[in-house]
């Protein structure tokens, strides 16, 4: 099984950019979305229902504004939007797909750049995600996390560490709480597998910092560590167009018989 998962930054601007070619030559089992930017029914049918695959879309209440979707070819044995908390829900951030052998969870987590106060409502996002995925292991569920964390975890993630340590992404308290999930047992995938650096998901439109390979790895696939043993690859695709973001993804192997 093949996951992808990409904030397209606009499901409507990623379209007229090529993303159902990319979509046809990738060929994901599953493809989760961030940033979509849309209510459903905004979109041409097309989009909104593709050839295929089975949507499912999770919008802000407010227009043009984060959102998120998850497209299978299968059908998920269950869908949840969000985590039973207003003021987070409302926002759009989280689809969670039950399957067989996993939940998948694909989350546009907040971005703190603009202000104190969203800074405020990234940590307290961050804390409430930790224990609701804290409840689903408890249930005895394995789990597939993955999108847009909006925060680089460590100085290999960017380009320019030490200039960006008092900018919303890399600040200490940010870091600390990736420090925080990861030592509950969540397991950063791609560098399981990739150790090297300079491998990056997110670059600023601006000084042309995407040709340079200046930017930094915001997105990112985790599972629970006992799932861990199922992952066979997990990756970076810089070189596919659309976003500012590149799409990443996680390969599944078989379940055992």
């Amino acid at each position: 099984m093949k996951i992808i998962s990409w904030n397209v930054n606009g499901i409507r601007a990623v379209v007229k950019k090529g993303f159902f070619e990319w979509l046809e030559q990738a060929s994901p089992d599953i493809l989760c979305l961030q940033e979509t930017k849309a209510q459903k029914n905004q979109l041409d049918p097309l989009v909104s229902d593709p050839d295929g695959y089975h949507t499912v879309w999770n919008s802000a209440r407010k227009k043009g504004y984060s959102g998120v979707s998850v497209w299978s070819k299968k059908k998920p044995l269950n869908v949840h939007m969000g985590m039973g908390i207003p003021e987070f829900d409302e926002e759009g951030r989280i689809i969670r797909q039950e399957w067989k052998d996993f939940d998948l969870l694909n989350v546009y987590f907040p971005n703190g750049t603009s202000g104190p106060e969203r800074l405020q409502f990234k940590m307290e996002f961050y804390d409430a995600f930790l224990d609701h995925c804290q409840s689903l292991r408890e249930q005895g569920k394995n789990l597939i996390i993955c999108g847009d964390v909006n925060t680089a975890h460590k100085a290999i993630d960017l380009k320019n560490p030490k200039a960006n340590e008092k900018n919303s992404g890399f600040l200490p308290e940010e870091r600390a709480w990736v420090d925080k999930w990861v030592s509950h047992g969540y397991v950063d995938t791609f560098r399981a597998f990739h150790p090297e650096p300079d491998q990056y998901t997110w670059w600023t439109y601006r000084a042309g910092a995407r040709a340079r390979n200046v930017g930094w790895r915001i997105d990112y696939f985790f599972v629970n560590e006992e799932f861990m043993d199922r992952v066979k690859d997990s990756f970076i695709t810089p070189e596919v167009m659309g976003s500012d973001h590149c799409p990443i993804g996680l390969q599944i192997k078989k379940t055992r018989k």
